[in-house]
């Protein structure tokens, strides 16, 4: 080593969460709305023969309420049985001392009822494009990653997520490692899937790839003016497009307006929503909305909620597997090496139905204590169903209340539904952003919104008001809103500026 040089060596305490199995399970499911969660309880039954479903007799879960009825004495015995049946082969299958025990519960189930009752005798777009997926040759890694995406589309069956939250949901929640570039490269298999425009990131891929299939399935010739222009205005000038510039686009182009016209009339035929295209011939979304929640107003003002409980069954653990764990406990002197192997294969089974059993109850008892924050800061708008009584609240307001983490909340508020008597919103619905005026005063962006909507609707359509002219009218209204607050509200509505209002 070099004179003045010194080599340092320094031992540092880094401390690093990581999480148990059984919080990774609660994580799971708190995500998880009623069907998915159905799903879930119905696979764990087939994997876990010391689950059983039914009346516990040794009390480890609390009773709750479904709007189930089957599950009679009948079943309930045949159950056992066919659990007995299984801890019996699993026993029988130790062939000798180096054998682990094997077990194998996989059994059919006829979930025909189930399925009436969830979607009545509709299809929903996410079903037909899964339907798609059967039909494609897929590595299992693939149908995986394909199924998942599938399941990540929004009602317009577009991708709104972005591939890295993907890869990184895969990774946390499926144990699948992902890159970016081979999500990508499932994604274009998914694009090529019916309809046209499926899969898509951005409203310009989608219509691009809706031209493009045109070529692909001989509609037009891949050398066609009109699909030469098109591509170019989608790619090419696609913000004058979405600003309606045309005299832009045709003098750029240099189009003619027989040209412009018979373009215009093409773009028409393009479908910014494929997956709202995939439902039945009533033109809505086929997608039924199984609520989590069920909230209750009386004509008193009293607002009240109920968790849905569908099709979950009660679930204990089982009481052959309790009682072989039990026995040979007790018995543990002179046990042979077959008989520990024996033990601990139950001893695992009846811990991780355990462990099920109490993050089942751990998601109730989290949802029942969101759900009732919600409806104690939005009391007024379950009383009335006017969106202009929702107040500001964020996800801290309800993590504060509850004393649950902000991720938490944010966990059981995504993709869960809430059933009241003004119609079922999505948990989402009930959260809104403040603005707070000069004065101090705080008020909700979603009554503010709805307040510039209503101004814009009403204006004078040959006269269309400026961003300037409607933050005046807003603060005669009871709004002081900046003219660029204005601008940013009215551009998250999606309303266009008043020169492309003007009719």
């Amino acid at each position: 080593m070099a004179q003045g040089q010194i080599q340092i060596q320094q031992q540092k305490q880094k401390l690093v969460q990581r999480l148990s199995h059984q919080q990774i399970l609660l994580v799971k499911l708190l995500e998880m709305p009623l069907t998915e969660l159905e799903e879930s309880v119905n696979a764990e039954l087939d994997d876990n023969p010391a689950l059983e479903m039914g009346g516990s007799e040794a009390g480890e879960t609390e009773h709750t309420d479904s709007t189930d009825g089957n599950g009679d004495d009948f079943d309930l015995q045949q159950e056992r049985e066919e659990r007995q049946d299984a801890l019996d082969t699993a026993l029988e299958r130790m062939r000798s001392d180096d054998d682990l025990p094997t077990f194998d519960s996989r059994q059919q189930r006829n979930n025909a009822d189930y399925e009436e009752m969830v979607y009545g005798d509709t299809t929903s777009f996410i079903d037909k494009l899964n339907e798609q997926v059967g039909e494609r040759e897929l590595t299992e890694r693939q149908r995986s990653i394909i199924e998942y995406i599938i399941g990540s589309l929004d009602d317009d069956g577009l991708l709104r997520k972005s591939l890295e939250s993907i890869s990184d949901e895969l990774a946390i929640y499926h144990n699948l490692d992902c890159t970016e570039g081979e999500l990508e490269e499932v994604l274009l298999i998914l694009q090529d899937f019916d309809p046209a425009g499926i899969g898509a990131r951005s409203l310009q891929e989608c219509l691009l790839l809706q031209v493009d299939r045109k070529v692909e399935n001989g509609e037009w010739d891949g050398n066609s003016s009109v699909y030469r222009y098109l591509r170019t205005i989608l790619s090419d000038y696609f913000e004058a497009f979405t600003k309606k510039r045309w005299d832009k686009i045709q003098a750029s182009l240099g189009l003619n307006d027989i040209q412009t016209e018979a373009l215009q009339h093409e773009i028409r035929k393009l479908n910014p929503k494929p997956g709202s295209s995939m439902g039945e011939t009533q033109g809505r979304n086929i997608q039924q909305i199984t609520p989590d929640f069920i909230v209750d107003t009386e004509d008193d003002g009293t607002v009240t909620f109920t968790l849905n409980q569908g099709n979950l069954p009660e679930l204990h653990v089982s009481q052959a597997f309790n009682e072989m764990v039990a026995a040979y406990k007790e018995n543990k002197n002179g046990m042979t090496r077959q008989a520990k192997e024996a033990l601990l294969y139950a001893k695992e089974k009846v811990e991780k139905a355990q462990g099920f059993i109490e993050a089942i109850r751990q998601r109730r008892m989290t949802l029942q204590t969101t759900m009732k924050a919600i409806i104690d800061i939005q009391h007024k708008f379950f009383q009335d169903g006017d969106e202009a009584d929702l107040k500001p609240m964020i996800l801290k307001d309800i993590a504060d209340r509850t004393g649950l983490d902000i991720s938490t909340i944010s966990r059981v508020s995504n993709i869960k539904y809430a059933q009241t008597r003004w119609g079922t919103f999505p948990l989402r619905f009930f959260f809104t952003d403040s603005y707070t005026t000069g004065d101090g005063e705080e008020l909700s962006t979603r009554k503010i919104k709805m307040a510039l909507k209503e101004v814009i609707a009403g204006e004078d359509k040959q006269r269309p008001l400026s961003d300037e002219a409607l933050a005046k009218v807003m603060k005669e209204k009871g709004f002081p809103i900046a003219r660029r607050t204005v601008a940013k509200y009215r551009e998250q509505m999606n309303l266009p500026v008043a020169r492309l209002r003007r009719e």
